[in-house]
């Protein structure tokens, strides 16, 4: 009898110590890391996101996402056996901003990109749209700044002492009419609501002139009737710009640009209609094949990279790997994709 009880001891100790094990392991695998793991996202029908006034949005233009999350040891170790998975730091995403900046500025990036894209495809469309001024928004707080901790990266300042403006410009004179040193409160709108903060007149880097000390940027929001709106939520960047505006291009004319097929795409919309390179393309690639598009739009713009690096020939070099059928086209400007579609989808 003791020798039985010996050995079901020593069994209860071998399962407690492989439990506690296991349980060790898990812990490991859960440790925070610095990194961010970036992955293929989602292929997301415009259509979900635009509303113009008496018009059915279609869903056969999508935008892509690339999804970001935080990586635990165990992501982080299993991330390299996945292929469209990159490692970056927090620094190398958020570019040294604080996470809530980040997340601001690609609030700004989106609603700035949505504002380009309703107003180009208007404008393309022979409509008449017109810019109404909303403010400025901060872009970044030099040291210098009194309002350094106070203000945050796409805040918009609507206000100056009370005083509102039609322009940057005019914000701008107001500032410098100002003594250094002079007190000076500046309202934002920050999440939708507005706050008032108090600092003082400097001299600005780079130009000597009394100011706040920040970079800034004008913001504007587009009248157009029918009335055009675009909301993704927490989803943010530039990089749907193009995608934005054809599909209010296809609410404007009232065609079905695609024929009930599905297209995809990426790249930034400037004013004038030009297409922008954007990061993540192969990560897009990838969503847009899951999703099911036969045609994927890439830009060939090639700022800041070389030829081969262009999001048009990573996007060729990706689709290759996967051996999909979809079909990917270059871009330079919105023409080159309607033009494509006008062609292909008669």
């Amino acid at each position: 009898m003791k020798v039985k009880k010996d050995g079901q001891s020593k069994k209860w100790r071998r399962a407690l110590v492989g439990l506690f094990a296991v349980i060790l392991l898990a812990l490991v695998l859960l440790l925070p890391t610095k990194y961010v793991i970036e992955a293929p996202g989602d292929a997301l029908p415009v259509g979900n996101y635009l509303k113009t006034t008496g018009v059915k949005a279609k869903n056969n233009l999508y935008f892509v996402t690339v999804s970001e999350r935080r990586a635990v040891l165990g992501d982080y170790l299993w991330s390299f056996t996945q292929p469209y998975e990159d490692r970056l730091t927090m620094d190398e995403v958020t570019g040294g901003s604080s996470t809530e900046q980040y997340e601001q500025l690609q609030e700004w990036y989106m609603q700035t990109s949505q504002q380009t894209a309703i107003y180009y495809a208007a404008k393309k469309a022979g409509l008449k749209p017109k810019l109404k001024y909303q403010g400025v928004y901060v872009m970044d707080l030099q040291s210098s700044s009194s309002f350094k901790k106070k203000l945050l990266i796409g805040d918009t300042i609507v206000a100056a002492n009370g005083h509102k403006f039609k322009s940057v410009q005019g914000f701008m004179c107001y500032l410098q009419k100002q003594k250094i040193g002079q007190k000076v409160s500046i309202t934002v709108l920050r999440s939708g609501k507005k706050q008032t903060f108090t600092g003082k007149i400097v001299k600005v880097k780079g130009t000597g002139k009394p100011g706040i000390g920040i970079s800034m940027v004008e913001r504007v929001k587009v009248e157009v009737s029918p009335k055009t709106t675009i909301s993704t939520g927490d989803i943010g960047g530039p990089s749907a710009g193009l995608m934005f505006s054809l599909a209010c291009y296809q609410n404007y004319t009232g065609k079905d640009l695609t024929k009930g097929h599905k297209v995809a795409g990426t790249g930034t919309i400037d004013a004038n209609g030009k297409v922008g390179i954007i990061g993540g393309v192969d990560k897009k690639v990838v969503a847009a094949d899951k999703e099911g598009a036969e045609v994927f739009f890439a830009p060939t713009d090639q700022t800041g990279v070389k030829k081969s690096q262009t999001n048009y020939a990573v996007a060729k070099r990706t689709a290759k790997k996967l051996g999909t059928k979809m079909k990917i086209v270059p871009v330079a400007t919105f023409d080159d994709a309607l033009k494509y579609l006008q062609k292909h989808y008669k």
